[in-house]
């Protein structure tokens, strides 16, 4: 056994910690999982078996990293050559089985950033660049193009496909087997391949606390976007003079505002 390898407590024996690594006393690893020399992992987080945890990866407290999971491996990117990125990892993310999170590059923003409080379920894939907020449910095989943005609160269903530099908002939900190929504005339902709007994602605005008042006032919004013959400038308009100044309205505004890209219709 290589002399750069060293073993702490609560990992199992067939565990490769390489020196160099930081891992918090109380972290807990599984059997056959490698840990590369550069990783930080902070207190209360729990690692399964056959976890591959590599690269400048910095990985917050209390989160559970299930079987076979890689995080902070290199970017597939044909345009990449080796130059550093890394990985950020808030606190109490779930990473279910077979994920994969890859390193960002110099030509993005040098990061992969998770936030907090994250369900990434089996089989996902989240790409170079990518950036996830809080609380964001992501189930089964969802794929994550590169430079993707996820604001808060978001529910990803099966299988769906993102495909890259698309920013999806705050409390929006997507629909199983979609594929993704404009923004998503906040609070919106969308489905189908390619995906459609298909509402409000009322549920979703219901669990996350918003008032019936403001779930008035965003279906407002929704019907001055979707609902009539305005343009998105002449939209942002009508919200703007004609809604109460919430700050989801104002999220939805910024949002608007914000978009480089064609949003999903």
């Amino acid at each position: 056994m290589s002399n750069n390898i060293v073993h702490l407590n609560n990992i199992h024996e067939t565990a490769i910690i390489y020196s160099g690594a930081e891992i918090a006393k109380d972290v807990e690893i599984g059997p056959y999982t490698i840990i590369g020399g550069n990783v930080k992992i902070d207190s209360g987080t729990e690692i399964g078996a056959h976890v591959v945890i590599e690269g400048q990866t910095r990985i917050g407290k209390d989160n559970k990293i299930f079987h076979g999971a890689v995080i902070g491996r290199e970017p597939q990117d044909l345009k990449f050559e080796g130059e550093k990125g890394c990985v950020e990892i808030g606190n109490e993310n779930t990473i279910r089985e077979f994920a994969t999170i890859h390193c960002g590059t110099e030509a993005g923003s040098g990061v992969t950033k998770i936030g907090d409080n994250n369900l990434i379920m089996a089989y996902c894939h989240v790409a170079h660049d990518c950036q996830l907020k809080n609380n964001i449910t992501i189930t089964n095989a969802v794929d994550f193009g590169e430079h993707v943005i996820v604001e808060d609160s978001v529910v990803i269903t099966g299988l769906a496909e993102i495909y890259e530099f698309v920013k999806i908002g705050r409390m929006a939900m997507i629909g199983a087997h979609s594929k993704v190929t404009k923004d998503i504005p906040p609070y919106i339902l969308v489905d189908g391949n390619p995906a459609s709007v298909h509402g409000i994602n009322v549920v979703g605005l219901r669990r996350n606390g918003v008032t019936p008042e403001l779930r008035k006032e965003i279906k407002q919004a929704y019907k001055y976007l979707y609902r009539s013959d305005n343009n998105i400038s002449q939209a942002i308009k009508k919200m703007d003079k004609e809604l109460n100044k919430s700050s989801e309205i104002e999220h939805f505004l910024r949002f608007l505002r914000n978009t480089s890209r064609e949003i999903c219709r």
